[in-house]
């Protein structure tokens, strides 16, 4: 029996809808400034956000404050957040300033590179879960790397911004503007850590 062109829409639409209600790539939280209001908003099917931060904190030693801080200034928590695209002439839409995709804005090769490192090859970009210990991953590189504590967001976003080799260079340094920046992830952290205390939600 053929299945109607209706049936057909009707299923389809179920389907988007289903994915949409995903904890790992429903829509942005409207306050993102609030990280308990961000938790009770995302807490849904299979595993919430604030399920997935916290194992993730245990893993990689990084706190949640900073994972979400983080994930915040790069993404405002957009599961399909891409970098502008430039433009060709003036006025024809061309390539994008990088590949950086997803909650975490992580370029295509230094997300292979943490596929390949975790073993976890089906991580997704859009996934909430993969993105956050992709976040883990890369500040626990940095912290021993290069010293940087758990706890210090402004230099582990330097470091997430402009990539190890960038950050050990110091090419941050003539950047005040992008200090700037990361100062802005710091105090995130801040506030994040603060809110995280009262927050109703337990592991």
């Amino acid at each position: 029996m053929r299945m109607s062109h209706f049936t057909k829409i009707a299923g389809l639409a179920l389907v988007a809808a289903l994915a949409a209600a995903l904890p790992g790539r429903s829509a942005a939280p409207s306050r993102i400034d609030d990280l308990c209001a961000v938790f009770d908003q995302k807490a849904g099917w299979f595993e919430d956000w604030k399920h997935a931060a916290e194992r993730t904190e245990r893993k990689r030693g990084v706190p949640v404050s900073v994972l979400m801080a983080t994930l915040r200034k790069e993404s405002g928590f957009q599961h399909n957040a891409k970098p502008p695209r430039t433009w060709l002439l003036g006025f024809i839409p061309w390539k994008r300033v990088s590949t950086a995709y997803g909650y975490s804005q992580a370029i295509d090769a230094t997300w292979a590179q943490y596929q390949r490192e975790t073993g976890n090859e089906s991580a997704d970009r859009t996934d909430f879960a993969d993105a956050v210990d992709f976040v883990g991953w890369y500040h626990a590189k940095t912290t021993k790397a290069f010293g940087v504590a758990a706890d210090d967001a402004y230099n582990l976003y330097l470091a997430y911004y402009f990539g190890w080799g960038g950050y050990e260079r110091g090419d941050w340094k003539e950047k005040p503007s992008l200090q700037a920046y990361a100062r802005e992830a710091e105090q995130t952290a801040r506030d994040y850590a603060s809110q995280l205390k009262s927050c109703d939600r337990q592991v």
